[in-house]
Parts: C-alpha cells; sequence; structure tokens
C-alpha cells in the first residue's frame, strides 16, 4: 500500500536507530557514516549532529526521497550532508565512487524479504569486491557466504524499550530488533 512512499515516513526502527546512535554520540565524531534507504534520514540527521561526516542515500529510482533526504539536511542546517542515488543490487558510478566507509546505518530495510540479498550484495560492494548474489539466499546464508556476523542488541541496553520510543501509527504489524552486522574477523 505505501510502496511508493516508503521514503516519506519515520519508521519505528529509524527512532531505534537514532536512539542507538544517540546513546553512541561519543563515538560518532570524525567516523565516515554512510545510511542507505534514508528517506528523511533521522539516523543520517543524528549521526552528523553528533560529529560524523554523513552520506545519505536512498533508490536513485526514487528521486522524490532524495529530495526528502535534501529538505531534511537543509531543515537541520546539514549543509556538509552529502546526498546520492544507490539502488541496490546495482553496481553504480555513484557507489563505486563513495569512500570507505566506518559505518553503514540501515533501519527499516528488511521489510521485503526478496530485497535481502540485494541489500547486502550492495554493502558488501561497499568494502570489498563482491560480484555473487543469489536472490535465493537468506540472510543467515549471505552473512555466511560474505564472513560477515550479527549481534542482536537488546533495545534495553541503550533505552530504547519503552513504548514512546517508536511507536507507530502506520499500518502493519511492527517488530522491532537491533542488529549489528560486521565482518566474522572485526569485532564489535
Amino acid at each position: 500500500v505505501l510502496h511508493l512512499q516508503y521514503g516519506m515516513y519515520v519508521w519505528p526502527c529509524a527512532v531505534v536507530l537514532a536512539q542507538y546512535l544517540w546513546f553512541h554520540r561519543g563515538s560518532l565524531p570524525g567516523k565516515a557514516v554512510l545510511e542507505i534507504g534514508a528517506g528523511v534520514s533521522l539516523p543520517g540527521i543524528v549521526a552528523a549532529k553528533c560529529g560524523a561526516e554523513v552520506i545519505l542515500s536512498d533508490s536513485s529510482e526514487l528521486p522524490h526521497c532524495l529530495e526528502i533526504c535534501r529538505q531534511s539536511c537543509q531543515m537541520n542546517n546539514l549543509l556538509q550532508v552529502h546526498v546520492v542515488g544507490l539502488t541496490w543490487g546495482h553496481v553504480s558510478r555513484d557507489l563505486l565512487a563513495l569512500p570507505p566507509q566506518d559505518i553503514i546505518l540501515a533501519s527499516d530495510v528488511f521489510f521485503e524479504p526478496e530485497g535481502k540479498p540485494f541489500l547486502l550484495f550492495s554493502v558488501v560492494n561497499l568494502v570489498r569486491d563482491t560480484t555473487e548474489l543469489n536472490a535465493d539466499w537468506s540472510l543467515e546464508a549471505l552473512l555466511y557466504k560474505w564472513d560477515m556476523k550479527c549481534v542482536h542488541i537488546p533495545l534495553e541496553s541503550f533505552g530504547a524499550d519503552k513504548e514512546d520510543i517508536a511507536e507507530s501509527a502506520l499500518p502493519g504489524r511492527h517488530t522491532v530488533e537491533m542488529l549489528v552486522i560486521s565482518f566474522a574477523k572485526d569485532s564489535l
């Protein structure tokens, strides 16, 4: 129902991710941060306000989402934040031109199961050369295939387990989980 409007709302997980970033704000200054599927860009805006060097991205096929990213930056006086169009699963000139990133933010991006492989393919391409993709793989299989790991972060560990944090009037059932995905060799 909301397909063309995905990027027009502050979704529940964006609020939780913003809370997580605020809780860890001391580790953000100077970090290169890319938010993918940014939409209204709440997590990226919080990261930028906390001193990170932020790039916001959304689908290059949805120019209205990119415009919303730009407006969020303007409204928050964050004119140094760059906005780029990246479509998951597509290796584009903009993707290849991105500088190395310390942190990649993504909230509410696993709402469509068929999008998981394309999302992870894009993320892995941001940090190393990978050209394999199979849309039938599960998230766990992709993590294993690309030597990545996932750690579940309890919401109460950063004060986001309260009902008023991610309250939403959007239709559908909302389950909020905080996951930190990294290469298996990296510490979290």
